[in-house]
C-alpha cells in the first residue's frame, strides 16, 4: 500500500439504507468488499441495520479460493456478523450454458444472492461496486455498441421479486477504498485473476482507462456522470413508451370488417404512416420496444434496417431479425412476429458471391454488403459443420450448430440456414446478432 494516503471514513450512499434493514454484504475478500463490510459494520448500530456477510466460492482457484473463504469467515467473525457461504462450479456451469467464465460467475453470484433473500435470511444484499467499476462498465458498454440503457451502467439499486441489490459504494473510488483500509489497518485478499489480460474488464482497468486518463484525468468521473444521465434518460423514455406504445402498437392481424385477430404466434403491427410521422428518436424507441416484447434486444444496425423497411420498403418485403423474429412490410403496416422467415432451398447446397460493397440475391433473400472501400467479395452459402460465429455479447466464437440448438432450429430449416462468409469468417447469420467486423456490414431482407 505504498504511496496510499489514509482516512478513517469511507464515502457511502446512506440513502439506500433504512433502519431495520437486514443487509448482507457480498464479501469476496477483495479490497472493495472488505472496505464496505468494515465501514457498514462500524456504523450498523447508528444506521439501525442488521448486517450479515455472504461469500460465494466460485470453485475456480483451488487452494486460493479456500483461503479467500477462510479470510472472509474470519473477518465476519471478528466483526460479529452472521456468515453465509456457498460453493459453485463456475467452469462447469459456463460450459453447460456456453458462457464465458465472467458471465457464468456473475449469473451464479446473483442467483445465490436472490436465494438468500428468498429464504428470508436477509432483505437485501449490498455489493461493493465502486466509481471505478462504474467507469469500466460504461466504457465496456460503449465499446460493444450499447444503447443508452447500456450506458446507465451499474445501477445503485436493482429490484428483484425476492429483494433488492444495493450499491452504496458507487460514490467512492478505488483510491479512497485503499486509503480507508490503510487508515484502519485492515488487510485484504488479492485475486491474481484480476490481473489476467484474458478478461475484458482487466484490459479496460489496467490498459485502456489509464491511457484515456493521460488524455483526460477526469475520464472516470465523466463516465460516471454519463451513467447517471443515461439512467435518467431511460426513466423518462420508459414512461413515454408506456404512454405512447398502446396508441401506436397493434396486436394480431387485421380482419375484414374491422378489428384484429390474434393467434398462437402473436404479431405486433405498427401503422407505417403514423410511425413515419414520429421523430426518429421515437421511431427507434418504438421499434426496439416492439422487439423487446418478444424478449429481443435489437442492435443499432438491426433497428436501422427495420426503420428502412418502414420508410423505403415495399409491400411483401421481409427482414430477418435476431430472436429469431421476422419483420414484414405490408401496404399499411410493419408486422413483427416471433419466427424466422421460411427458406425454400430444400437443403440444396449453394454459394453466391456478394460484392463488397454491393448487393446479391440468394436463398430468397436480398443481401447488401456495406463497406467504406472496395473489399474482396463475400460468399453467401448454407452453414456447414465446423462453422463458428462470435455473437455480439459473447467473449469468444461458438459453433453454429450450438447456436441453432439454442434457437431451437430443426429439420429442413436447419439444413438451409444461410450465412455470409468473408475472409474466412462468418459475418452474418440468420436469426443471430454477431459481433461487428471491421471493414464490412451485411444486412439482408426477405424477397
Amino acid at each position: 500500500m505504498t504511496g496510499i494516503g489514509t482516512q478513517k471514513t469511507l464515502p457511502l450512499d446512506l440513502s439506500l439504507l433504512k433502519p431495520g434493514l437486514r443487509l448482507a454484504v457480498g464479501l469476496s475478500g477483495g479490497a472493495d468488499s472488505v472496505a464496505l463490510t468494515c465501514a457498514l459494520a462500524s456504523r450498523a448500530a447508528e444506521l439501525g441495520i442488521v448486517l450479515h456477510a455472504a461469500h460465494l466460492n466460485h470453485g475456480l482457484r483451488g487452494e486460493e479460493a479456500a483461503l479467500d473463504q477462510q479470510f472472509a469467515a474470519e473477518l465476519a467473525k471478528s466483526l460479529g456478523l452472521r456468515f453465509h457461504t456457498h460453493q459453485v462450479d463456475t467452469a462447469a456451469e459456463a460450459g453447460r450454458e456456453h458462457e464465458s467464465i465472467e458471465e457464468a460467475a456473475r449469473r451464479l453470484r446473483y442467483a445465490w444472492f436472490r436465494e438468500l433473500m428468498a429464504e428470508g435470511s436477509v432483505d437485501a444484499v449490498a455489493t461493493a461496486h465502486t466509481r471505478d467499476d462504474q467507469a469500466e462498465t460504461v466504457l465496456g458498454k460503449f465499446l460493444r455498441g450499447a444503447w443508452t440503457e447500456g450506458f446507465s451502467g451499474i445501477h445503485p439499486v436493482v429490484v428483484y421479486g425476492e429483494g433488492r441489490i444495493l450499491r452504496p459504494l458507487l460514490v467512492a473510488g478505488r483510491p479512497q477504498v485503499e486509503a480507508y483500509l490503510a487508515g484502519i489497518g485492515q488487510g485484504w485478499r488479492e485475486d491474481a485473476s484480476n490481473r489476467d489480460p484474458a478478461y475484458t474488464r482487466n484490459r479496460l482497468r489496467h490498459q485502456l482507462l489509464p491511457e484515456l486518463e493521460a488524455w483526460n484525468p477526469k475520464i472516470r468521473e465523466h463516465l460516471g456522470n454519463m451513467a447517471e444521465l443515461a439512467r435518467d434518460e431511460e426513466e423518462y423514455w420508459q414512461a413515454e413508451l408506456a404512454r405512447l406504445a398502446p396508441q401506436l402498437l397493434l396486436s394480431g392481424r387485421p380482419v375484414r370488417g374491422g378489428g384484429r385477430a390474434s393467434g398462437a404466434a402473436e404479431t405486433v403491427a405498427i401503422d407505417v404512416v403514423r410511425l413515419s410521422a414520429q421523430p426518429v428518436a421515437l421511431q427507434r424507441r418504438l421499434l426496439r420496444y416492439a422487439a423487446a416484447g418478444f424478449g429481443v434486444s435489437l442492435s443499432f444496425e438491426a433497428t436501422e434496417s427495420l426503420r428502412r423497411l418502414v420508410t423505403e420498403g415495399r409491400s411483401g418485403q421481409q427482414l430477418a431479425l435476431p430472436g429469431p423474429l421476422t419483420a414484414e412490410r405490408t401496404p399499411r403496416e410493419l408486422r413483427i412476429s416471433p419466427a424466422a422467415p421460411k427458406l425454400a432451398t430444400a437443403g440444396k447446397l449453394a454459394e453466391t458471391p456478394l460484392p463488397v460493397p454491393g448487393e446479391a440475391r440468394a436463398f430468397g433473400w436480398h443481401f447488401r454488403a456495406e463497406s467504406a472501400a472496395e473489399q474482396p467479395p463475400a460468399t453467401i452459402r448454407n452453414w456447414k459443420a465446423g462453422d463458428r460465429v462470435t455473437l455480439r455479447y459473447s467473449s469468444g466464437p461458438r459453433k453454429i450448430k450450438e447456436v441453432l440448438e439454442r434457437l431451437k432450429v430443426t429439420g429442413t430449416a436447419r439444413a438451409d440456414w444461410p450465412v455470409v462468409e468473408w475472409q474466412g469468417q462468418v459475418v452474418w447469420m440468420q436469426g443471430a446478432e454477431l459481433q461487428p467486423v471491421v471493414g464490412i456490414q451485411v444486412v439482408a431482407a426477405k424477397e
